[in-house]
């Protein structure tokens, strides 16, 4: 028995050395790809002497020696992105080509399916040849700046360049000029939701017995808008009323869902409006939370001045950040620029479909998607006039076309002659609100709303291509139309000059929250789908509250979390239930539901991490929301994952009859809405007693509203995703200025998953008090001091200096990288 004692103890001891070797051993290998910061090194590519200057929250100052151009500084600025973000930039590429399954293997097959038939890699090497000669020389410094790195990387063995290049095979092909091209389309690919939009539309409209219900469900934005849409089966008299089958999103997916598309605030002030004079600009846009962060801070000294602000890996421009003389920032526009097309086949000829000029030949080309520990498939691209044939699995697309139908996509980022990046680089070289408004002409996709400020001057732009569509075009481009029918094609591009603009506004204040911009008739009406028509509402409020403005008054509306959606919707809500119910004993319900009405009674609406109301107030609505539309539209339901206050707040007010939704039409009693709220108040208590448990009063927010930074590749892995992925109790809300979208899935339905990622401030009476800061850190290496040491600054609502003083910067430094030509 001892002798058995004295083997298990041995192999104990040699199964706990040999794991502590292992875990050496991994350490050491990942360590490897670790950048050093401090160093000079001639390399292949540069013609003059570059300094990369990390001052000490490891952002980049790139400067170039006395003989410099900018070629060599945008050659730095490709080196700094593949020293800490080389295995995001490789993703990044590879879901533009789609090639992720000859890395992931079969989990990614429709996302390069999809890639493959939007063809945007193609259409971005085409693109090429549209640039200025000035971008031509800008993106091929770059790409010579990122394959510097990668021969480093090689000659010196660096760890394969990041640690996740261990686990997954991913062989990295030289840079080239088009792979930026291509990323700033799939930025394109991640913004745009009209799509989506068009396919729920029309799959709720085929669920709903009541077609005026569809306005209530899928409401426009307050203000004037279109007044009456066919129904789909007037479009297409073959597709019959179904009940809907919800499905799951595919693995490594690259369009957002519906409402995960880009969002964004932006907010300028004229000098007139500033305390100390000088225009202020705040810009954060949103998205997706991962780890590492969409964004890489950065400073360019260019000939014509410094800049500085929010780069993305992979794409040598400053999408958000200031100059000395002018700032400028993004919001989404939510521009109308996607259109489906039903396209009818020859039924003699598949290979055909019909046209306004009769029955033309698909143009197919096939392509072969190698995949990892799996056979290869070969795929049939097709496309038609109107664009690429969509495969009938996005968003359950084949539920909604007939047969002997294929649908097609129209969209502006489809252009073979795309001049966005021209435009973007031009933009940060301008010198002021007209030079940077002209500059921006030639961006095509994404659209955006372009908010600026100089010394003297605030506007806001709508960029991008706007498509040009017929006055009678049949559904305005709200749900999939006739692809044979003339009135239903596009007629080319917009002017530049249509576009919406603002400037100089008489009361020294402009923004926007992807808010509705303008109320013009179909079809210069821009959008019918906007963003969140809720956080506009308390912006005005902040804005109006002051005389004038500070960058610190700036800061304080970024990091709002007063909801102004629980503002109104709680009197509506609970205006039968406040004060009305009877005398209850300690723990039941009815006491309970009681505690819950009083507590939010004395609630202001502001979505604070450490209070309980937000949690009751969240988990309400969102019961609320599922016993309304669940027995009308059944499984579809799921597909309307967050609460939508503009759908709740017409329910309550009975706006064009839209109470109906309260009445459970499954039973024999006809329900008020003062019933369904006080049902939907018991099932979110209950849901919230038993995930959390302790009472009411103990609640926090922050423990549901967790910000989630999941790291796409090594996120889900055991053991490993610990210490990979970053999660925060967070601030803020769906309808919040600091927004923090919900999930609305699964056992943690108010997880953040969509945020500002980030957070720019830029004031020109004091430029180099400006300030910014993103949601996780620097490095992309998740053994890096950097990885994260931004995400509590984040968090807690904190900035860093974001000064153009290079002093400053070579004060602070953590380390020097000075680049010699080879």
């Amino acid at each position: 028995m001892a002798r058995l004692v004295n083997w298990l103890l041995k192999l104990t001891a040699v199964g706990v050395l040999l794991s502590v070797l292992s875990i050496l051993v991994v350490y050491f290998l990942a360590s490897q790809s670790l950048p050093e910061y401090e160093k000079e090194r001639a390399l292949p590519g540069v013609t003059a002497p570059v300094e990369i200057v990390r001052d000490n929250a490891n952002v980049p100052h790139i400067f170039g020696s006395f003989g410099a151009s900018d070629e060599d500084v945008y050659f730095g600025l490709g080196y700094a992105h593949a020293q800490d973000r080389l295995w995001q930039m490789t993703v990044l590429r590879r879901t533009a080509q789609g090639r992720l399954s000859e890395v992931f293997g079969e989990r990614s097959i429709e996302s390069d399916s999809l890639m493959r038939r939007l063809d945007i890699y193609r259409l971005a090497q085409q693109s090429v040849a549209a640039q200025s000669a000035d971008t031509l020389a800008a993106l091929r410094a770059y790409a010579a700046g990122v394959n510097a790195r990668l021969f480093e990387v090689n000659e010196s063995a660096l760890g394969r360049g990041a640690p996740e290049m261990f686990l997954f095979s991913a062989p990295v092909a030289p840079w080239q000029p088009a792979d930026s091209l291509a990323l700033l389309k799939l930025l394109a690919v991640q913004s745009s939701t009209h799509m989506q939009n068009e396919i729920l539309r029309t799959r709720t409209s085929l669920v709903l017995e009541d077609p005026d219900r569809l306005r209530d469900i899928l409401p426009d934005a307050p203000g004037n808008g279109i007044s009456a849409l066919p129904e789909f089966t007037e479009l297409f008299p073959q597709m019959k009323r179904f009940a809907a089958l919800e499905t799951s999103q595919p693995t490594f997916w690259p369009l957002p869902e519906r409402g995960l598309s880009s969002a964004s605030n932006a907010w300028a002030a004229a000098p007139s409006r500033s305390a100390a004079g000088g225009s202020i600009l705040a810009n954060d846009p949103h998205n997706s939370l991962t780890a590492p962060s969409t964004w890489y801070l950065a400073r360019l000294e260019l000939a014509t001045g410094g800049i500085i602000g929010g780069t993305l890996p992979g794409i040598p421009v400053v999408f958000s950040g200031r100059s000395n003389a002018m700032g400028w920032g993004i919001t989404a526009s939510f521009l109308d620029d996607q259109d489906l097309f039903i396209e009818q086949l020859n039924l003699g000829n598949p290979e055909e479909y019909q046209t306004p000029s009769g029955f033309k030949t698909f143009r197919t080309r096939r392509a072969i998607i190698n995949v990892k520990d799996a056979p290869p498939i070969t795929t049939t691209l097709r496309w038609t006039e109107n664009g690429p044939v969509l495969p009938g699995g996005i968003f359950n697309l084949s539920s909604i076309t007939p047969p002997g139908h294929v649908v097609s996509l129209g969209w502006t980022a489809l252009s073979p002659a795309d001049t966005s990046m021209t435009a973007a680089i031009d933009l940060m070289r301008s010198h002021n609100v007209s030079e940077a408004i002209a500059a921006a002409e030639g961006f095509v996709a994404p659209s955006f709303n372009l908010v600026l400020a100089d010394q003297e001057e605030i506007a806001m732009k709508t960029i991008g291509a706007v498509p040009q569509r017929s006055s009678r075009h049949q559904s305005k481009g709200r749900l999939p139309s006739p692809g044979w029918r003339r009135e239903n094609r596009w007629q080319g591009r917009a002017a530049y000059a249509a576009n919406p603009v603002f400037r100089n506004p008489r009361g020294g204040i402009l923004g926007n929250t992807n808010n509705k911009l303008v109320d013009r008739p179909f079809p210069n009406h821009i959008s019918y789908d906007w963003g969140d028509s809720q956080r506009i509402h308390r912006w005005q409020r902040l804005m109006q509250s002051r005389e004038v403005h500070t960058r610190d008054s700036f800061i304080e509306a970024q990091q709002d979390t007063v909801s102004f959606a629980a503002r109104t919707l709680l009197p509506l809500i609970g205006a039968d239930l406040w004060f009305t119910g009877e005398a209850a004993p300690e723990g039941t319900p009815a006491r309970q539901r009681q505690t819950a009405l009083n507590l939010l009674a004395q609630w202001n609406g502001e979505m604070n991490e450490h209070l309980p109301e937000p949690l009751i107030y969240a988990a309400w609505v969102r019961a609320l929301q599922k016993r309304l539309i669940e027995d009308d539209i059944g499984t579809l339901a799921s597909a309307y994952p967050r609460v939508d206050p503009l759908f709740l707040e017409r329910v309550f007010r009975n706006i064009d009859g839209a109470s109906a939704w309260c009445d459970i039409r499954q039973s024999a009693l006809i329900e008020s809405c003062t019933d369904l709220s006080r049902l939907a108040l018991d099932d979110a208590i209950l849901w919230v007693n038993e995930t959390y448990g302790g009472t009411l009063e103990s609640l926090r927010w922050g423990d549901a509203h967790q910000a989630n930074h999941l790291h796409e590749a090594l996120g889900s892995i055991p053991v490993l995703r610990y210490f990979v992925n970053i999660r925060q109790s967070t601030s803020g809300g769906d309808n919040t200025l600091q927004r923090g979208l919900t999930s609305g899935k699964g056992l943690a339905p108010f997880t953040n998953i969509h945020a500002s990622g980030y957070r720019g401030v830029y004031d020109f009476a004091d430029p180099d008090s400006s300030v910014f800061v993103t949601s996780t850190g620097q490095s992309g290496h998740f053994l890096s001091r950097y990885y994260d040491d931004m995400s509590q600054h984040w968090r807690r609502g904190e900035y860093i200096p974001m000064s153009l003083d290079e002093n400053l910067a070579r004060a602070a430094a953590v380390g020097i990288t000075r680049i010699l030509p080879q």
